[in-house]
């Protein structure tokens, strides 16, 4: 029998290379192999005529080639056009860099052909569709196949067939919900889940599949948010801080004066520093809100009282942003910091020069990454701990920072727009102030959603504000060909986008299996105007600050949430010119463009939040490219909203009945609590 820790390699057909593969994609035990959930699922259907192929549709079509429309070469693409038809009409197929099918595919022989249906003028198009044998398609007509995160050299049917191996043999645990829980929230068991969420049978299975693992997701992330709110609410403040004159002649100095959103949420911050119990804040704004004008008061606050403070950022640009931020306040307003930046890339002589200045309180701010939490930073006296983007880091790296100092004030910043009834469940550690009034000097961001007719004008404009100077953002779905069909890919855009723009126009790629090192070179150079249009992953949703950037162009915005399009639009606007964000959409129906018409008509992230909850339901399980938030494996808060909700219901019982389940039906619960690794459970007193 296998277990959640027998190694890959014990199953059979997977050798050492194959092994490596899997150890790429985060799998190397029989348990991360089951954990590796399928990111989609495709319905095979019945092959469609050429007339009945709708754009915007996946389809397959049965045709026979006419001939070859021609070959050309732009730079390193080489782009082949096929003329295909059948009874009821013709189409165009075309094919990038794969020149070798012009000797493959013979006139008046009949082929099937499976891709997304687009539109050129009256004329329908495939782009780099699959080729099939009508045998191979029809032994797959009708039912759901799962499609795995793959890398280069690992196939989806070798992760397929490796995980029907590890089901036969997999010796689940025990079942650790109370049957009560079972019942009232309509569960499967794990094991029935597991199995469900890899090979369903139907669309049913696998919605009651997937409804059962994002449970368990949401129920241990907010048991484990419960057990630290109870902890939280009964810390003394440990470093009681009074408004001093810096923090006053700051904002005195200042061009702008602070909104009336800002004033409050800063009146807060100031009540809880000063407060009888420690401060445990999120402050959530829209993006470009000025949620960092709060931080960084507060941080004088603690600066003025002869305190530490600390700021951690998600990705070194961003720290290196912050403390440039510092530094340009202590010249233009003499703010009375002493910083110092802590990131992984510093030489272990920059590391080594840092510590000393932490340790010996020389540094009354710490900026920096995750290395503000290794064992070789040792604080003098650290009161107040900031974290920017805070569903950027799990709930036990928080802590890990606050446990370098002596129950320190916690206040965390978040730019994701989330409804209020939902932000109460996920921050429920946490008192919530929101800014929810931008600073009247801000132009509002001009949007337009588009189909793909409309990309040669696109090219044009980004090539045009770049001749201004100005600079462009790309997003693509996906890093590599054949991570995900009918989805423009990064590596593959940037050449495509290369040979369609200027040649003095600086194109560059960055997505997140980059280098860490090669990601910070490339946001760098971006952030220096050393390149014009940065093709990218959503890895830039909270990079990088480029005022000098107009113009965001989201390729398939149809495959992501709208909360998560509004944070990328967040990218631009940030200097005096007027920004641009157009939002190419490949699915030309109905539903899709009401939704992203949302978009179109208002750039108030907290109203494109709630709409995003109203018009995600749970039919579109996998249809919307989840966004990463709080880091949840499957769950989104949007789409399974209701999921979430009766979680919160399930934990919310727990506490009340028997908060350190000591009751015998809830042991199996505990045990499995305790042994989750990977999500950073610390139970605290269970």
């Amino acid at each position: 029998m296998m277990k959640e820790t027998t190694p890959i390699i014990e199953i059979k057909g997977i050798g050492e290379k194959t092994r490596k593969l899997f150890a790429k994609i985060g799998v190397e035990t029989a348990g991360d192999l089951l954990a590796c959930c399928p990111r989609d699922y495709e319905l095979y259907k019945e092959p469609v005529l050429v007339a009945q192929a709708q754009p915007g549709q996946v389809c397959a079509v049965c045709v026979s080639v006419t001939g070859i429309l021609g070959q050309k070469k732009l730079k390193s693409l080489d782009i082949l056009n096929v003329a295909v038809s059948d009874r009821s009409g013709a189409m165009q197929l075309t094919f990038f860099n794969m020149p070798f099918l012009k000797k493959v595919l013979k006139p008046g022989i009949r082929y099937l052909f499976r891709g997304t249906v687009q539109s050129r003028g009256a004329a329908k198009v495939m782009e780099q569709p699959k080729l099939f044998s009508p045998e191979d398609y029809q032994k797959l007509t009708g039912r759901l196949q799962p499609k795995y995160p793959l890398t280069k050299g690992l196939t989806n049917q070798t992760v397929s067939k490796a995980v029907k191996q590890a089901l036969s043999f997999y010796e689940f645990e025990p079942e650790y919900y109370p049957a009560s829980i079972l019942k009232r929230y309509q569960l499967l068991s794990r094991q029935e889940a597991v199995c469900g969420i890899h090979f369903p049978k139907d669309q049913e299975e696998l919605a009651a599949a997937r409804k059962r693992l994002v449970f368990d997701e949401f129920f241990s992330f907010l048991f484990l948010l419960r057990k630290n709110k109870e902890y939280t609410q009964t810390l003394p403040n440990q470093y009681p801080m009074f408004e001093t004159a810096d923090t006053v002649r700051l904002l005195e100095k200042m061009p702008f004066p602070l909104t009336g959103a800002q004033k409050r949420v800063w009146r807060e911050v100031r009540e809880d520093l000063n407060s009888p119990g420690c401060m445990n804040r999120l402050i959530q704004g829209d993006v470009g809100s000025g949620k960092t004008i709060i931080a960084l008061l507060a941080l004088l606050m603690c600066a003025a009282n002869g305190f530490q403070g600390a700021l951690m950022a998600p990705t070194e640009v961003l720290a290196m942003q912050h403390y440039e931020t510092v530094q340009e306040y202590m010249q233009k307003y003499q703010a009375a910091f002493r910083p110092v930046l802590l990131v992984g890339s510093m030489t272990a002589k920059e590391k080594k020069a840092a510590y000393e200045k932490i340790a010996s309180g020389e540094a009354n701010l710490v900026i920096g990454t995750h290395a503000l939490i290794q064992e070789k930073v040792q604080y003098r006296s650290l009161a107040l701990v900031v974290t920017d983007e805070q569903h950027r880091f799990g709930v036990k790296q928080r802590e890990q920072l606050a446990g370098k100092g002596n129950s320190p004030h916690i206040l965390v910043m978040s730019a994701t727009p989330i409804p209020r009834t939902l932000a109460i469940i996920l921050y429920g550690d946490l008192a919530i102030s929101v800014i929810d009034e931008l600073p009247a000097n801000r132009l509002p961001i001009k949007n337009c959603v588009v189909n793909t007719a409309y990309r040669p004008k696109a090219y044009a404009f980004i090539a045009k504000e770049a001749a201004m100077g100005h600079q462009a953002y790309v997003i693509c779905p996906m890093v590599e060909e054949g991570e995900l069909e009918d989805t423009e890919n990064v590596i593959d855009y940037t050449q495509k986008l290369r040979a369609a723009l200027p040649s003095d126009v600086q194109v560059a790629y960055l997505h997140g299996k980059m280098r860490p090192s090669e990601k910070n070179r490339i946001m760098e150079e971006f952030a220096k105007r050393n390149i014009d249009v940065l093709v990218s992953t959503t890895v830039i949703e909270v990079g990088i600050n480029v005022p000098n950037a107009t113009v965001m162009m989201v390729e398939n915005a149809e495959r992501f949430g709208l909360a998560q399009l509004h944070q990328l639009r967040g990218r631009v606007g940030r200097g005096d010119c007027q920004s641009y964000c157009i939002f190419i959409n490949t699915r030309e129906n109905k539903e899709t463009m009401e939704r992203l018409e949302i978009l179109n008509h208002s750039n108030d992230g907290f109203f494109i939040a709630s709409q995003d909850l109203k018009l995600r339901g749970p039919g579109d399980l996998f249809g919307i490219r989840q966004s990463g938030e709080f880091a949840f494996r499957m769950g989104d808060i949007y789409t399974d909203a209701p999921i979430l909700q009766q979680a919160s219901e399930a934990v919310e019982e727990l506490m009340r009945n028997d908060p350190q389940l000591s009751g015998e039906e809830y042991l199996p619960l505990k045990q499995h609590l305790l042994s989750e690794s990977g999500n950073g459970v610390d139970f605290r007193s269970i």
